[in-house]
This record gives structure tokens, C-alpha cells and sequence, in this order.
């Protein structure tokens, strides 16, 4: 059987190849950081989700190191089994305080988190109204679910108020939203989403995962950013990105939904317990967010700069000021031709193109750190000036 599945397969990859779809994997050979090492030297890296730099602080590792002495290296069991120690209690608890929640409860990841909501907050007789760029993660957990299925089109408040009064009869109705788009770096309008919510008699969700950290005055997130911390229901986020850059997802949100959670989501109830050390190095990084406004400026400065100078050398960027500054080439083959010449000229980039992202919109997608140097930037700019050159002539 599996002879004729296997030319099935095979003509299929050599089609995402031809279209220049295909998505190589390329290995690091040193700690996640502002520069790494691979097969070809060393590169800058302007690719990784580690906004603030953290992911190889020393402190941060220290912490790691200890807790494996302290409380081993995992769980081998289910929280509601064997699997909960008091430093997972801890970080739940240190969650909820930093982002103004009543509970929180921690997952594998935050793919699981969002996976494990859905079905079990709602149910056909409700609704669930969903940003038409909503992380994958999402669109699964809403498929899950029996909920009543709403999309309304990216940050267009006037089509989710109409989806909000096409949904009138339903029992509950949750409007969800990513904080800031991952591809694109766009900031969701959470105060008129608050708003309409108020009006219609909504819940609302929040993926914060590109977002706690460093957004917002505290790095608190986009709820912080708009002054609605006290008016968003749940909040989903990750420990893989600004926090630390390991594994690791929570749900923050009132006392009842999070209590809910841990009796029937399927994700949390079947997956082994968060192990230790990440556990601990996580709070670790909310120790260190305490004291981290230079950090956040810097990564700010870095930000403003590499859009700055890539606009002024005639690259489009998408608007905004997030320190996700997607470069747009349109043509996948192009983004992925451009991201090996990049690399050629020591800058890791990754081409992203469809179905990450529309047909025909492919792009580079920059991420900015903290632990960039301007130095770093002005390189950056400068090898995508070259590459954009060598692909002309």
C-alpha cells in the first residue's frame, strides 16, 4: 500500500519545491542569541521571537540549572495526577498578578492553550467571533468546538459589530483576537473591541503571545498598551517568545473560567505537566521584567531604526511600530531567494509564504531584540540593500 502513497508524497513535496514553498530547517550550533552559529559561519539572527534577549541571560539559566536540583527534570504525569509541584503554583499565581488576572493555568504550549478553550467554554447553542488573521492555533481550537463559527475581517470594527448583531439569540458570545498579528505586526484595537463587547453583551479573548513582555509601559501587554486590563476575560500567551523563549502556554482569566479549565480542557487534562525548570526560569524572567525598561527602550530604538532605514532604502514594510517590521516581496520564490542571499551575506531571515501567509503576499520577516547592536541593525539594512541588488542584476 504504502509504495503508491509514497510517489503520492513525493509528488506533492516536489511540488511545494517547484513553488518555492518549501520550508528547510536550518541548525543552529550555539545558545539562542542576537548571533549564532551555522553550518556557514556565523550569522546575526533577526529571525527568533527572542524580543528581549532573555533567552540565554545568565540569570535566567542559573535559574534553569537549580531548579533542576531542586525539583528534577519532569513530571512523568498529568497535573491533576501526580504531575502539580508548588513551583508550577507559583508561576500560575505570578502570571495572574502580572497580568491583572484572577487565575491562571499553565499548558505544554500555547497552540494547546488556545486548543483547549474554545471547547470547552462553549457549546452550538453559542458564538465565537474570530479576527480573519487569527493565529493557526485559533482557527484549530475553534474548529473543536461546537460553537457557532463568526469571522469578521482584520481590525474592522464595523464588520465585527455587525457579526456581534447577527449572533443576538446566542446563549455566550466570545470575541477573540490576536494582540499584535504575527505575520504582519499589527496591534489589535482592543479598546473599541472592549467597547463593542460592552455593548453587545460579549466575552473577550486575547492571544497576547507576541505581545507580554514588552509591550505596553510595563511590558504588561497589548490590554496594558490600550488600558483595558481589567476588561479582557481571558488571555492566552506563550513562555516560547519574549518570556524566556523555551516551551510552555497559559490561560489567564477570571477564577471561574480557569477552575472550568482544569476539570475539562482536553489539552491540560491528557498532557504531561509543564516540566520544572521551565517553570522556574519563567519566574526568573518575571523577576527580571521588574527592572526591565532599558531593555524595552532598546528594543524599541532597534525597532524604529531597522523600519526607518529600510523605508528610507525603498523596501515596504507594513506599517507600524512593533518589532515584528515584515519586509514585503510578494512572490515566494523571490522571498525565499532573497532570505539564501541574506544568509550569504551573514543575516538569518526566514521567507514566509503561502499558506503562512495570503498568495502572492510572501514576505521577509524581520524580528528586532533587544540584544541587537546598532551596528547590527545598520547591518542588516545594508545586506538587504546588497541582496535586493544581486537579485536585480
Amino acid at each position: 500500500m504504502y509504495t503508491s502513497v509514497r510517489e503520492d508524497l513525493r509528488t506533492t513535496l516536489d511540488e511545494i519545491r517547484t513553488a518555492g514553498l518549501y520550508k528547510p530547517e536550518r541548525v543552529i550550533a550555539t545558545p539562542q542569541n542576537a548571533s549564532v552559529s551555522v553550518p556557514s559561519g556565523d550569522v546575526l539572527n533577526f529571525c527568533a521571537n527572542n524580543y528581549l534577549g532573555l533567552a540565554d541571560h545568565p540569570e535566567v539559566v542559573a535559574a534553569a540549572k537549580g531548579a533542576l536540583d531542586r525539583w528534577g527534570y519532569g513530571m512523568a504525569s498529568v497535573r491533576f495526577i501526580c504531575g502539580t509541584q508548588e513551583i508550577h503554583k507559583e508561576l500560575e499565581q505570578r502570571l495572574s498578578a502580572f497580568l491583572g488576572q484572577e487565575d491562571t493555568i499553565l499548558y505544554s504550549s500555547c497552540f494547546d492553550a488556545n486548543g483547549g478553550v474554545f471547547e470547552t467554554l462553549l457549546g452550538p447553542e453559542d458564538a465565537v467571533i474570530s479576527d480573519a488573521l487569527n493565529h493557526a492555533s485559533i482557527i484549530d481550537g475553534i474548529r473543536l468546538s461546537k460553537a457557532r463559527r463568526h469571522r469578521y475581517a482584520n481590525r474592522d470594527l464595523a464588520d465585527l459589530e455587525q457579526q456581534l448583531k447577527d449572533t443576538q439569540d446566542a446563549r455566550r458570545r466570545l470575541i477573540v483576537t490576536d494582540g499584535v498579528f504575527s505575520m504582519d505586526g499589527y496591534v489589535a484595537p482592543l479598546a473599541e473591541i472592549c467597547d463593542l463587547a460592552d455593548r453587545y453583551d460579549a466575552m473577550v479573548m486575547v492571544d497576547d503571545s507576541h505581545a507580554v513582555g514588552f509591550v505596553g509601559p510595563e511590558g504588561r501587554g497589548t490590554p496594558e498598551l490600550h488600558g483595558v486590563m481589567d476588561r479582557v476575560d481571558i488571555i492566552t500567551g506563550t513562555l516560547g517568545k519574549a518570556l524566556g523563549g523555551a516551551s510552555g502556554g497559559y490561560v489567564a482569566a477570571r477564577a471561574e473560567i480557569v477552575e472550568l479549565l482544569r476539570q475539562r480542557s482536553r489539552p491540560y487534562l491528557f498532557s504531561n505537566s509543564l516540566a520544572p525548570v521551565i517553570a522556574a526560569a519563567s519566574i526568573k524572567v518575571l523577576d527580571l521584567l521588574e527592572s526591565a525598561d532599558e531593555l524595552r527602550e532598546r528594543l524599541t530604538a532597534n525597532t524604529k531604526l531597522f523600519r526607518t532605514k529600510m523605508t528610507e532604502a525603498g523596501f515596504e514594510i507594513l506599517p507600524g511600530d512593533h518589532a515584528i517590521a515584515p519586509v514585503m516581496i510578494g512572490d515566494a520564490a523571490e522571498a525565499g531567494r532573497m532570505a539564501e542571499l541574506l544568509l550569504e551575506r551573514g543575516v538569518y531571515v526566514i521567507g514566509f509564504s503561502y499558506p503562512v501567509v495570503p498568495m502572492g503576499a510572501a514576505r521577509i520577516r524581520v524580528q528586532l531584540s533587544a540584544a541587537h547592536s546598532t551596528a547590527d541593525v545598520e547591518r542588516a539594512v545594508a545586506a538587504f540593500v546588497d541582496a535586493r541588488a544581486t537579485m536585480a542584476g
